[in-house]
């Protein structure tokens, strides 16, 4: 039985998340059923991260085994059986780690990075990925709040309620509000993510740049470990999962002749 990493990116707009849910439409569900219709077989996959529904992803992976030998060039196949807003990037063919170790899309994963995109003005061409916040905003007091998160690792008070985690622990590495090109954008990066933790974070912060509640307030939030008390409205269409990474020489090296144009 061969291991594959199945890498890809979509806009999440059409569909209800990214895990295979009974009577509706994910990414997963529509990968899945792309590959079962070129190689006329059932094909199951794992994630490496969640996402919810309308969240967009630059970089996610599956993992996938198979007793074919599925090669580079099949992307170009199943890509053209794919909606056009799901596309994947690269298959791989993964060999056991020295130590005998099986790859894992999401327990290998070392850290997860996400954006959050904001519209000063309103633009009718990133309605679906960018959310429109005309409201004043204090830039300094929100990269506070961004920058005192990484003094925490419980954020119980940020994950949605009915979640089946052990732990509500999360290493934050980075936590970011910068402008871009007019855009204003959140980034964070962590060993994890709980459900609906990025939004919340946001949602609660904007209040801070408001001045609907203060710094030390959004501190109380956190401390208070009550999830009630975080704004979890931030749309989803501003969300992007960036970046899933994995260890130094996790994926084995391709030679030229594994490129093709």
């Amino acid at each position: 039985m061969n291991r594959y990493f199945l890498e890809l990116a979509y806009k999440g707009t059409k569909y209800s998340g990214f895990q295979v849910q009974e009577n509706a439409i994910t990414i997963q569900s529509e990968v899945e059923k792309a590959f079962s219709t070129f190689f006329r077989k059932e094909f199951r996959m794992t994630g490496s991260s969640r996402t919810d529904a309308g969240v967009h992803a630059l970089q996610n992976f599956f993992h996938f085994d198979s007793e074919e030998i599925i090669e580079e060039r099949s992307v170009y196949n199943i890509n053209s059986i794919l909606p056009d807003d799901i596309v994947v990037k690269s298959i791989t063919l993964m060999n056991s780690l020295q130590d005998g170790h099986v790859p894992h899309a999401r327990f290998d994963a070392i850290s997860r990075a996400y954006r959050y995109f904001i519209g000063r003005s309103k633009d009718p061409f990133t309605k679906e990925t960018v959310l429109y916040y005309p409201y004043k905003l204090d830039i300094d007091r929100l990269q506070e709040c961004a920058l005192l998160l990484k003094e925490y690792t419980d954020f119980t008070s940020f994950s949605k309620k009915n979640t089946q985690v052990k732990t509500f622990n999360c290493s934050i590495a980075e936590s970011n509000w910068i402008i871009d090109d007019g855009m204003l954008i959140y980034y964070v990066k962590a060993n994890r993510f709980l459900r609906g933790m990025v939004r919340a974070l946001v949602g609660t912060m904007l209040q801070v740049g408001r001045n609907k509640i203060s710094v030390e307030e959004f501190r109380s939030i956190i401390d208070a470990r009550d999830c009630s008390r975080a704004d979890f409205s931030a749309a989803a269409h501003g969300l992007f999962l960036v970046e899933v990474k994995y260890p130094e020489n996790f994926f084995p090296l391709k030679s030229s002749s594994d490129r093709y144009f």
